[in-house]
């Protein structure tokens, strides 16, 4: 019965804020919570006690009409658990995900460091447990029973450097490669011999044998050798100086004139113009023939580059002018033969004098 209260000849009130029931109470206790609070004396004895005025917050909300006879509650939000998230699972892309072909790849090679690391170490142990700290020969590899030793101490992987390590490698292998070359031509020159009576090219076949293979591995191979090893300049020098004539001599040999000893294009050339049995031979004979020229080949290519790194080091010839010269005054015998002689000069002037 509200509504016959209200003047029908007032104002509206529909556009009125402060008309509002709810906005009127909430103006009232904010007026009363404001006169207590200047009512309040703190000397008072009853200055302990508190305004029993209500203070509307979250613990005692207020509650507003509607204005259509009920009451309702402030929406009050209930506590949720946040679960918290995991981070998110990004695939591998192709390039992360390894083959198992490169991951087996991986693996033989680090056994195969932890094998060499494993032969250096037992190497090393071998030298720190020996007399004297001394190596032994083991080149070339003969048994313990036998009548000769080995001359010459020879380990690629303690005595030269990491980065020249494939190049002696290779001019080893190209050393034996020449030793088989040698060989071979013995056998060609044994079928010249039952085919032809070529006396001459086998007997000369087996000499080159004979002398050309030790002086080869003395001549040129131990000096590169030894250039690598210590960085010498001389050694360098020896090897370039012999090895130039090895490639000339691979180069004749593969040519083949007749009467050299040699199983070359010439000698081919002649077998396949002889009786027919002698293409059997002659296919062997070029067979030498072009192991001859094999050779050759690699040794020009082998001696370019060994020369580039040699000239990148910055040796020269005065620096191995240098290091004969201190080489050969360090040498015992040098330096015995000088202190002869300087005896006999020294008896010869006391004896002139007397």
């Amino acid at each position: 019965m509200s509504g016959f209260d209200e003047n029908p000849f007032a104002e509206p009130s529909v556009d009125n804020p402060f008309n509002d029931p709810a906005v009127q109470q909430v103006t009232a206790n904010t007026n009363n919570v404001q006169r207590d609070i200047e009512e309040y004396n703190p000397f008072d004895n009853k200055g302990s006690q508190r305004p029993t005025t209500q203070v509307r917050g979250a613990a005692n909300p207020p509650h507003y009409d509607s204005g259509m006879g009920g009451t309702t509650s402030p929406a009050i939000m209930q506590p949720t658990w946040e679960v918290p998230q995991q981070p998110p699972q990004y695939a591998k892309s192709g390039q992360q995900q390894m083959s198992p072909a490169a991951l087996e790849e991986i693996k033989r090679r680090q056994e195969e460091l932890d094998r060499k690391a494993e032969e250096i170490r037992r190497r090393e142990e071998e030298l720190k447990n020996s007399p004297y700290n001394a190596r032994r020969n083991n080149w070339p590899p003969l048994p313990e029973k036998c009548c000769f030793q080995p001359c010459f101490y020879q380990d690629i992987n303690v005595d030269i450097p990491l980065e020249f390590q494939k190049v002696v490698r290779m001019l080893y292998y190209l050393w034996l490669y020449h030793s088989a070359v040698l060989v071979l031509n013995v056998v060609g020159g044994l079928a010249l011999l039952l085919k032809l009576s070529d006396f001459t090219t086998f007997g000369v076949s087996i000499l080159y044998l004979i002398l050309f293979t030790p002086f080869s591995f003395v001549c040129w191979y131990r000096p590169a050798y030894k250039a690598f090893r210590s960085d010498s300049s001389f050694n360098f020098m020896v090897f370039f100086f012999v090895f130039f004539f090895q490639f000339l001599a691979s180069t004749i040999q593969s040519i083949g004139i007749i009467g050299s000893g040699n199983c070359g294009l010439l000698v081919a050339i002649k077998c396949f113009d002889s009786t027919p049995g002698g293409v059997v031979v002659g296919i062997l004979v070029l067979i030498v023939s072009l192991g001859f020229g094999s050779a050759a080949v690699m040794d020009l290519l082998l001696l370019s580059k060994i020369h580039r790194i040699y000239r990148s080091t910055g040796a020269s010839f005065a620096k191995a002018q240098a290091e004969f010269t201190t080489e050969f005054l360090r040498n015992e015998h040098v330096q015995g033969a000088a202190v002869n002689a300087a005896a006999a000069s020294v008896r010869a002037q006391t004896s002139s004098r007397y």
